[in-house]
């Protein structure tokens, strides 16, 4: 179930809906305490009053009944020779409230005695306009209950919200690597606490799940690279003995290549899934290019010339991550066995690499440039390694020999 408004504004209504019903009932139970204490003060004049002129009449039968502005009595005598208004004649003994001659509501009090049946009216008319402002000022204490308790539920909500939105912070806070937390020890031991220790038993799991991959990962780098590194020294003997035989020159080259293009692969796979990023650190960019390029077999070979053109500039940069990502470029930049010029050119914010292929000197058993597709880098490793430091690789003209990495700012 999904709830619109804000958890303080649905605290505050809450807080808003108990003071209503409150100052309600506040109200209900005064109209009803002043109802029941009219009932019993007429009950008591009015029985008192029928009671006492009872005896009255029946020692003395000419005496005059009440007939003031408040009581008045009535005796009912034959032929109705008491003057009782017909309004009353037709009610049945018992106390009420009707309607006089005059069509005000009075309380009526009807009392068979001994000395026959009593009449007794009493007019409350003053007492019942102090209870129509009564209501009123109950009227004013409901919606200024209901006013205050939404004030205070405002109040009170922000601090109960509080450290919801604390607990709410500390998570965003939370690195996207799992690490251990202790959300837990800065609540208190309630419903919140409980909700924070979850919290804190989720992280230690995916912490310890992180710490588990880290080592398989690990123990895979360490297994893979050993055999990497037999097979590369085995090549680099191989190419050294089959100097004498020509033709089997290339195919070592192409296997020396690809051993090579292995182990950069397998290292930046293994950067990428343990989520490493070596520390940046001061380099001076036209002098670290220029050693990096060197690490390119068909540059150190010879087959290739680098034209480095641009100022010295000094940037941050992980200077491992960054090898393995010029070098995966220029291996899609250059074809293998194809001899050129590969110019580089250096600016505040970029790096740009063109490949003029020498075709005149292009071997006829030399491998086709790639297609287009084949040569996009966002989603290979090396692009993913990129985009983890920083950097943005435009190979959108690679067809054309041209790649341009864009450096992180600041």
């Amino acid at each position: 179930m999904r709830f619109p408004l804000p958890l303080r504004t649905r605290v505050t209504f809450l807080y808003t809906a108990m003071g209503a019903v409150l100052s309600v009932v506040f109200a209900l139970g005064v109209v009803f305490i002043a109802e029941e204490y009219e009932r019993v003060l007429v009950e008591s004049i009015l029985t008192g009053q029928a009671h006492d002129y009872a005896e009255r009449l029946q020692r003395e039968s000419d005496i005059d009944l009440p007939r003031s502005d408040r009581v008045s009595g009535y005796q009912l005598l034959p032929g109705n020779r008491g003057e009782v208004p017909g309004v009353f004649l037709a009610q049945a003994p018992g106390i009420r409230e009707v309607r006089d001659p005059d069509g005000d509501e009075v309380f009526l009090g009807v009392f068979d005695t001994a000395a026959g049946r009593l009449f007794f009216v009493m007019d409350l008319h003053d007492i019942e306009a102090l209870e129509r402002y009564l209501a009123f000022v109950l009227a004013v204490v409901v919606l200024a209950g209901t006013a205050f308790s939404a004030w205070l539920g405002w109040l009170l909500s922000g601090r109960v919200v509080r450290p919801v939105q604390q607990l709410a912070e500390s998570v965003a806070a939370l690195p996207t690597q799992p690490e251990r937390t202790a959300l837990a020890a800065q609540l208190p031991p309630d419903e919140l606490g409980q909700l924070a220790t979850a919290i804190d038993d989720y992280q230690a799991r995916l912490a310890a799940a992180a710490e588990a991959e880290q080592a398989f990962l690990g123990d895979a780098s360490h297994e893979l690279r050993t055999p990497i590194s037999v097979v590369r020294g085995a090549t680099e003997l191989l190419l050294e003995d089959s100097a004498d035989i020509p033709a089997l020159q290339p195919r070592l080259q192409r296997l020396d290549r690809g051993i090579r293009e292995l182990s950069e692969l397998i290292d930046a796979l293994m950067r990428l899934a343990r989520h490493r990023v070596d520390s940046a650190e001061p380099v001076a960019l036209h002098a670290w290019l220029a050693s990096c390029l060197a690490g390119v077999a068909s540059i150190a070979d010879g087959a290739v010339s680098v034209a480095l053109e641009g100022p010295e500039i000094h940037v941050q940069l992980p200077a491992s991550d960054a090898t393995l990502i010029v070098h995966g470029v220029l291996r899609r930049l250059l074809p293998p066995g194809v001899p050129g010029v590969v110019r580089v050119s250096i600016c505040d914010s970029s790096i740009s690499f063109v490949f003029d292929a020498d075709d005149t000197r292009r071997p006829t058993t030399s491998r086709p440039h790639p297609s287009t597709s084949d040569r996009r880098l966002g989603l290979t490793l090396v692009g993913r390694l990129a985009h983890r430091i920083g950097w943005e690789i435009d190979d959108a003209n690679a067809a054309s020999g041209i790649v341009d990495i864009r450096l992180a700012q600041g």
